[in-house]
């Protein structure tokens, strides 16, 4: 691994400089505030502003709608997003699905939808999850049956983060429940504002908002259909691979996986937690004084460092771990105040380490579960056999829908 640091020069500087500019502006108090009352991981200002600078997709020549920019300053803008704790979780689906649709769509659709997405007027998430399928994917149920040229779609979806702040869903479904589960899949980009589709919010621990999506008897036209009929596992892996391992096919320029931006999180949170060991308490003692406590901050400052460098799958494994018991080891050393929440009476650090305890129980969960990766490592590290479930191969025609819910 090349830890060599990348020298800025004047234009680099500069460019570091423009996006600082940036940020100070659309990413103020009153945005993180959104976020704390609603934990939707959008603000359209912002979304907007970014378009306008062509930094949707920051690569994408200027006349698509992009900016142009190298990998260099395409990082420079990642880093500082991420620095900045910027609202970002439907910019990063919507740029997860583009590639599908770049690659797959009908070309009028492609045509029509590109421009748009640049332009920040159409936003994508990911209808994968069901309610009785957990993560595995190529379970789903969701069925679409075709009529003409358009198909009927029944059932539903669970954790489709961003559903409110989107126009389309990049949805799995089952076309034909008799071929094996992973060949019986079609994609389809589902407009959310069609006749029979509904959206419900839940919320979770970590104060996010995420969805549960029902679909009853939505028709959508055959254009909308990503690749081919049946073909749907092929498209899905490309966004789905993405969102599992992340980058790093860059010459290193990328995270190692998509664990890496909470590894980072919790490096602010033991940062932040060395301010509050050198502070001086009442009686003039600092806790950081104590040799027990600067071993313990030293050892979580190198677990976050040794997370963010561990590859592949087990990258995902080792940042869920070290945030699980990283965020739980900071409580237990500052005591109860640490759980206060922001804005209360005596919170520490402005609420940070609450609302880190609380968003690291989902990391086991987000983007693939620990056990899903774990799985992962067993077959395609250490080359042991794929288990084989009982009745992992049966399939009904088609999940509850919103009505059969009643």
């Amino acid at each position: 691994m090349d830890f060599s640091v990348v020298e800025l020069d004047d234009d680099l500087a500069a460019f570091v400089a423009e996006v600082r500019d940036f940020l100070d502006t659309y990413v103020t108090e009153e945005v993180h505030d959104e976020e704390r009352r609603t934990g939707g991981s959008f603000n359209l200002r912002l979304h907007k502003a970014l378009a306008a600078k062509g930094w949707i997709v920051p690569r994408w020549p200027v006349h698509k709608g992009g900016a142009g920019l190298d990998r260099v300053r395409e990082r420079i803008l990642e880093l500082e997003f991420e620095r900045v704790d910027a609202p970002s979780i439907t910019l990063g689906t919507t740029r997860l699905v583009l590639s599908a649709v770049e690659k797959y769509a009908a070309p009028d659709l492609a045509a029509e939808l590109l421009p748009k997405v640049a332009a920040g007027d159409v936003r994508f998430c990911l209808g994968y999850t069901e309610p009785d399928g957990g993560s595995d994917i190529a379970a789903a149920r969701t069925r679409a049956v075709r009529d003409g040229d358009e198909w009927v779609v029944n059932g539903q979806k669970i954790f489709t983060t961003g559903a409110q702040n989107c126009q389309y869903t990049f949805l799995i479904t089952r076309t034909d429940p008799e071929l094996p589960k992973h060949k019986g899949l079609t994609m389809f980009l589902m407009p959310l504002d069609a006749p029979g589709v509904e959206i419900g919010p839940i919320r979770t621990v970590g104060g996010e908002r995420t969805n549960v999506v029902y679909y009853s008897d939505v028709r959508i036209a055959d254009r909308n259909r990503l690749g081919p009929v049946n073909g749907g596992w092929a498209v899905l892996r490309g966004p789905l691979d993405e969102e599992h391992f992340g980058g790093g096919a860059d010459g290193g320029m990328s995270d190692l996986g998509i664990g890496t931006s909470w590894a980072r999180m919790q490096g602010r949170a033991v940062a932040a937690a060395v301010r509050w060991a050198a502070a001086a308490r009442p009686d003039g003692t600092r806790p950081i004084d104590d040799p027990l406590v600067r071993a313990r901050l030293g050892e979580a400052a190198t677990d976050v460092e040794g997370a963010i460098a561990t590859p592949g799958p087990m990258h995902r494994v080792r940042v869920s771990e070290v945030l699980l018991g990283g965020a739980a080891d900071l409580v237990d050393l500052i005591g109860p105040e640490a759980l206060l929440p922001h804005g209360a009476d005596g919170c520490v650090a402005d609420g940070l380490f609450d609302y880190h305890h609380r968003f690291a129980q989902g990391t086991a969960i987000y983007g693939g579960t620990t056990e899903v990766f774990r799985n992962i490592i067993a077959q395609h590290v250490l080359g042991l056999p794929r288990p084989v479930y009982p009745a992992s191969k049966v399939l009904t025609a088609a999940g509850p829908t919103r009505k059969d819910r009643g």
